[in-house]
């Protein structure tokens, strides 16, 4: 299931959204956004007053799609961008039974290449009924609060399995 982590100074407006939709299918789920205060990294480009929320897509796509979502929203971000700093920032993601698993422009040692220059890491797995951290993940994603969303997307996305399975 594609979700989206998204870092904000302007919200999301109406004509992203509208244009993540025509991009991606139709969004599921906005959850409701709170500061990003984990780290200042984005402050020299972004300003202060970051937002974090994510979005979940309520077509399921296929895992070799990552890389060009990721391309697309690079290319949004430079959109939306303002002399040549960000104004959000949209991390694409995929969430399955077993993990969520982030795209990237960085490569580290602990990345797969996936094509387009980009990479792909597993940020988190699913084990013994919760979310387990490693040590390159990211201190928001091993909060209880993203945690609690990324478990809501994975009802949500067990839920639609069961209705794919179902239909077959």
């Amino acid at each position: 299931m594609l979700f989206m982590g998204v870092l904000s100074v302007i919200g999301l407006p109406d004509d992203l959204r509208s244009r993540l939709e025509s991009l991606f299918g139709p969004i599921s789920v906005i959850t409701d956004s709170f500061l990003f205060d984990f780290t200042d990294y984005y402050v020299p480009e972004m300003g202060d007053g970051i937002e974090r929320f994510f979005i979940s897509f309520r077509d399921l796509v296929f895992p070799d799609s990552l890389a060009s979502i990721k391309t697309e929203t690079n290319s949004i971000e430079e959109e939306y961008s303002d002399n040549g700093n960000r104004r959000i920032n949209l991390d694409p993601g995929l969430l399955s039974l077993e993990n969520a698993i982030l795209a990237t422009t960085k490569n580290r040692s602990h990345r797969i290449a996936i094509g387009k220059n980009l990479y792909a890491e597993v940020t988190l797995i699913y084990h013994k009924h919760q979310w387990q951290a490693f040590p390159w993940t990211y201190a928001d994603y091993r909060s209880e609060r993203v945690q609690s969303i990324l478990s809501s997307f994975r009802e949500e996305y067990k839920e639609k399995q069961r209705e794919l399975n179902a239909s077959l």
